[in-house]
C-alpha cells in the first residue's frame, strides 16, 4: 500500500508528455474553481469520467477516493444551507435551510468532483519523479520541486512506518477501546512513529549522499513532445475555449 496514488498502465493517457498534462490540468482546475455555471460543471464532471475511462483507472481505488470526497461534501449540505442567508426551503429542528445555501453546496460538490476526476486521470497516471522532472522543465523553482518531492516521499514513509507499528500492536493483541490504556498506547504509537521516521529519513539521506546527490536530480529518460501530445493539447484548449464561451455568453445575456 502507499499513500501516494499512482495508477500504472499503458494507455494513451499514460504515454502523454506530463508537461501539457500539468498545464491543462491546472487550467481546467482554475476554470472549474472560478465558474458557477451548472452546465459547465456538469460537462467538467463528464470530461473527468471520460478521461478516467480512457486511462483505465481501477474502479475500486477511484470509487473509494470519490466516496471519501463526497462524504466530506455531504457535510456542506448540513452546515452551509443552515448558515447561508436566503429564502428557506424547509426547516429542521427550527433551523431554516436556505435554497441558496443548498444550490451553493451543490455547486461546490460539482466543482470538487470534476477537479478530482481530472487530477486522478491526468496527474495520477504520472510517476512521482516524472512529475518533478516535468515541473523542472516548466521552470518551477528547484527548491519548490524538491520540497514537493520530499514531502510526498516522507508522507509515504510515515504511512509505511505507521502500518508496520500498527501490525506489531495488533500482533500483540491490541484492540482499541474507550480506556486509558488505549489512549496511552496511541500516544506511544505517535511518539514511536516520529522516532522511527526520523531514523528512516537519516538512512535515506545517507543513501542519497552515497549516490552522489548534490541538491539536484539527474533523470535518465527525458520528455519528447509527440503528435499525440499536440492533439491532446489542441482538444483540451478547444474544450476550455467552449467552456469559456458558454460562461461569457451567459454573463453577456445577464447584462
Amino acid at each position: 500500500m502507499s499513500c501516494t496514488t499512482f495508477y500504472a498502465g499503458e494507455t494513451v493517457i499514460h504515454r502523454l508528455d506530463p508537461r501539457p498534462r500539468i498545464i491543462m490540468t491546472a487550467a481546467f482546475a482554475l476554470l472549474m474553481a472560478l465558474t458557477d455555471h451548472s452546465g459547465v460543471l456538469a460537462c467538467g464532471i463528464a470530461a473527468g469520467l471520460i478521461l478516467a475511462l480512457i486511462a483505465r483507472l481501477p474502479a475500486g481505488p477511484l470509487l473509494k477516493r470519490m466516496i471519501r470526497l463526497n462524504i466530506f461534501m455531504a457535510l456542506l449540505f448540513l452546515f452551509i444551507p443552515a448558515t447561508f442567508g436566503g429564502r428557506p426551503d424547509f426547516t429542521i429542528f427550527s433551523i431554516p435551510f436556505s435554497h441558496e445555501g443548498i444550490v451553493w453546496s451543490a455547486v461546490i460538490t460539482m466543482k470538487a468532483n470534476a477537479i478530482v476526476l481530472v487530477f486522478a486521470a491526468l496527474l495520477g497516471t504520472v510517476e512521482l519523479f516524472s512529475l518533478g522532472h516535468a515541473f523542472h522543465h516548466l521552470k518551477v523553482p528547484t527548491k519548490l520541486i524538491h520540497l514537493f518531492l520530499f514531502t510526498l516521499r516522507y508522507l509515504d514513509l510515515f504511512h509505511h512506518e505507521y502500518l508496520t507499528l500498527l501490525r506489531a500492536m495488533r500482533a500483540r493483541g491490541f484492540r482499541p477501546r474507550l480506556k486509558i490504556h488505549t489512549y496511552r498506547t496511541l500516544g506511544y504509537l505517535a511518539a514511536m512513529l516520529l522516532v522511527r521516521s526520523l531514523e528512516r529519513s537519516e538512512r535515506v539521506m545517507a543513501a542519497m549522499k552515497c549516490r552522489g546527490f548534490r541538491g539536484r536530480f539527474y533523470p535518465i529518460r527525458h520528455f519528447h513532445y509527440h503528435r499525440s501530445d499536440a492533439v491532446f493539447s489542441l482538444v483540451s484548449i478547444l474544450l476550455i475555449a467552449v467552456f469559456l464561451s458558454v460562461i461569457y455568453a451567459d454573463i453577456w445575456r445577464l447584462w
